[in-house]
This record gives structure tokens, C-alpha cells and sequence, in this order.
């Protein structure tokens, strides 16, 4: 005996064959975050480009860059680049082109290549300043050779800091969990408006989901420098120095912003130290007016507006706060 089953209301299906369903309308079927990506997508990925790398004649890699100006000028990553004997690039529309090095910059991981090929979209610069943490981040890239590879997610973390390959400190980074392989680098991160955050730089492996990006304020005045000189020009003083702790009472005793500084090693013969008065064994606590509680906030000084200018410096020497006065030069050579 079979159990009775009983039909509730809407169950009851109509004989005969099923109306034919109206066509759906693609448009309506994306939710507001596929057509935020769809759209970001469609602007920024004319941009982007695969740039293949050869060193002694072998080809060395590929990685990822994104046109930035009308007249070819593109970001990618300076680990991608840095001392290529030849450079290529592979448009979005499938050309070869030959590129030129424009310049790169270790300590920021960033570089600049030039295309000779026209009516390539640039692609839109963002503003650090906007980009929030669970925001939207969208990566284009290259990975492992596969052209124009997208993946999503959001800002994980704003201003992180990430050592460069020369031994400096990249402040201001973006941390994303859009995933990054070997080829994403020098690609663009955007926003949901199709606008440039950042430039895809690194991973952390064997992690997943943490992935690093340059960000975009950075990369506008790292581009800008090596477009119209070629480098990034640094300021000078002509010391070597170590991160050194500071005794505690000596902290509070001289109301000390940090418990550490940089202790001078070596001064060079006829540097600005020199020529200041530094010497061996000074504890640098203070450049410019700020704090200096290490060799990575040392550099973040010596930036290159700091160059010819005179500014204070405060070191500690023998146990006591010394002020003197410091300006600055080009590296020599």
C-alpha cells in the first residue's frame, strides 16, 4: 500500500508542456559586486600589459605593468626589470612591442617602462588618501603566463611596511587578500571604480591571502622622479650606522620619543657628517625635527626635497643630547 501524499497549495502542477520562459536580461542577473568588478575589469585591462624579460640572451621571465600615460609610459616592478639586457611587452590586443627601460628604483620596488605602440588606454591613477580597509581590490596580472588573469577581494590592512630586495623599508603598503602568483608583479590593484590603488608587488608564502601592493601615492612620485630624471634621488650623509637601544633612564631623562636610535659606526672623509661634526659612536635620536628611532626612519628622512637643505640633528654623545646641524647631498657617484 502505497502512503498518500498530499499536495499543498502551489504544488499542483498544470498539464501539458511548461510555458516557455522570457529571456533573461544579463544586466539584471549581475549583483552589484560582479558588475562593480565586471566594469573595474572592462576599464583598467586595456591597460595592462605582460612584460617578458631577457638577460644574456636567455629569456629570464615575464611578469605584469599597466600603461599610465598616452604616450606609453607604464608602471611594472623594479625586481621585474632590474638589470634585463632586453625588455618586451605584450599588449592587450595580443601585439608584441618592444620596451624601453625608463628607469627602476630597488628601494621601492618600483619601475618605469616606455612603449612605442599607440592608442593604448591608460589607465586611471587612484588617491592613496580614499582607499579603505574592506574596500574592494581587484588584481590584473599575468600569472604564470596567463594573460589578463583577474582575481578579487578586499584591503585587508592599510600601511604596512615591507623590506625591498636593496634592504630598505616600503612604507604605505596595501595588504590584500586578492590573490597574487609569480607574474602578478607589477600588475595593477584597482577599486570597484576602475581606478589604480596600488601596484601588485609580493606574497607570502607558504600563507594565503596575504599579498602586497606599492601603494598608488608612492608609485606617482617614485614614476614621476624616474620619467623626468631617470633615478630616485636620495639624500646623503656619510655615515654607517645600526639600529642601537637606548637605557630607559636616558629615555625619560631626555624625554626621548623612542628607546632606540641609530648608532653612528663610521663617518666618511669629507661627507656632510663629517664636515657637521658627527663622529663615531654618536647615537642619532633626531633628524629634521623628528624622531629617528632606527636606520629605516633615517632613510624615510633623507628623501630627495632634504637635498642642499640645512636641518637640525640630534645625537646622543655621552649619555648627553648634542644638537648640531646637517645639509644633505646627492650620493657622489
Amino acid at each position: 500500500m502505497h502512503p498518500k501524499l498530499q499536495l499543498i497549495a502551489g504544488d499542483a502542477q498544470p498539464s501539458g508542456p511548461a510555458p516557455a520562459l522570457a529571456p533573461a536580461d544579463d544586466g539584471r542577473l549581475l549583483d552589484a559586486y560582479s558588475e562593480a568588478v565586471v566594469g573595474a575589469v572592462e576599464r583598467v585591462s586595456p591597460s595592462v600589459i605582460r612584460i617578458d624579460v631577457e638577460h644574456r640572451g636567455r629569456r629570464a621571465g615575464a611578469g605584469s605593468g599597466f600603461v599610465f600615460t598616452s604616450d606609453g609610459f607604464a608602471l611594472t616592478n623594479s625586481h621585474v626589470v632590474h638589470e634585463a639586457a632586453k625588455l618586451s611587452a605584450v599588449l592587450a590586443d595580443g601585439r608584441h612591442v618592444p620596451a624601453t627601460l625608463v628607469g627602476d628604483d630597488p628601494d621601492t620596488d618600483l619601475a618605469v617602462v616606455r612603449l612605442p605602440a599607440e592608442g593604448v588606454p591608460a589607465a586611471v591613477l587612484g588617491d592613496s588618501r580614499r582607499v579603505r580597509v574592506g574596500q574592494v581590490a581587484i588584481a590584473i596580472g599575468n600569472p604564470f603566463g596567463f594573460h589578463a588573469t583577474v582575481t578579487t577581494g578586499v584591503v585587508s590592512a592599510l600601511g604596512r611596511s615591507l623590506r625591498a630586495q636593496s634592504g630598505r623599508l616600503i612604507d604605505d603598503v596595501i595588504q590584500t587578500d586578492a590573490s597574487l602568483n609569480p607574474g602578478n608583479s607589477g600588475g595593477p590593484l584597482v577599486d570597484s571604480r576602475g581606478e589604480v590603488i596600488g601596484v601588485n608587488t609580493a606574497m607570502i608564502l607558504p600563507a594565503q591571502g596575504i599579498c602586497f601592493a606599492i601603494a598608488v601615492d608612492l608609485a606617482k612620485f617614485v614614476a614621476t622622479s624616474l620619467i623626468r630624471d631617470g633615478r630616485i634621488v636620495r639624500g646623503w650623509l656619510g655615515v654607517a650606522g645600526q639600529n642601537a637601544r637606548l637605557r630607559r633612564h636616558l629615555v625619560r631623562r631626555h624625554g626621548l620619543a623612542h628607546e632606540s636610535g641609530v648608532l653612528v659606526l663610521s663617518v666618511e672623509s669629507g661627507s656632510p657628517a663629517e664636515r657637521t661634526g658627527l663622529r663615531e659612536g654618536d647615537i642619532i635620536v633626531g633628524l629634521g625635527g623628528h624622531p629617528v628611532a632606527g636606520v629605516d626612519d633615517l632613510h624615510r628622512r633623507l628623501t630627495g626635497h632634504a637635498i642642499g637643505t640645512a636641518m637640525p640633528i640630534v645625537v646622543l654623545r655621552n649619555s648627553e643630547p648634542v644638537a648640531l646641524e646637517v645639509t644633505p647631498i646627492v650620493r657622489p657617484g
